[in-house]
């Protein structure tokens, strides 16, 4: 009896993986944009703008104590009157205090990066120009 069940098993036997290539996809097609005129990024029309009065730019902003972080592309100190425009933000302040690494200083040359107690919020990429 044993012998009759060993002939009724089928062997089974593994098939191989067929790998498969790696085709190429036709690169996606450009669409085509229709310029319309008298539209303007609003960041780049501050920029063109007050090019000359460009101060620095912000990097951070901190909600809970209001503070912004600013890298300057100019010279900025305590007295100043700054303008912060960007998307959403478009406001006036004077300076009360600056900031580099947590100790206040009177005025910062252009390079560093300043922390800077400001009136409204601020976001990144907003643009400060000196008033």
């Amino acid at each position: 009896m044993p012998l009759k069940k060993n002939k009724a098993r089928k062997k089974q036997v593994k098939k191989k993986a067929v790998k498969r290539k790696a085709t190429k996809k036709a690169p996606a097609k450009k669409r085509a944009t229709k310029k319309r005129a008298g539209r303007k990024a609003a960041g780049r029309e501050v920029i063109k703008k007050a090019k000359e009065n460009v101060v620095g730019i912000v990097t951070h902003y901190f909600p809970k104590v209001r503070a912004a972080v600013i890298k300057l592309k100019a010279p900025l100190s305590v007295g100043d009157t700054i303008k912060i425009k960007g998307h959403t933000t478009d406001f006036k302040q004077n300076i009360a205090s600056l900031q580099i690494n947590r100790v206040s200083v009177d005025s910062a040359k252009k390079g560093e990066e300043i922390g800077l107690l400001v009136d409204s919020r601020v976001r990144q990429h907003d643009v400060v120009c000196k008033v």
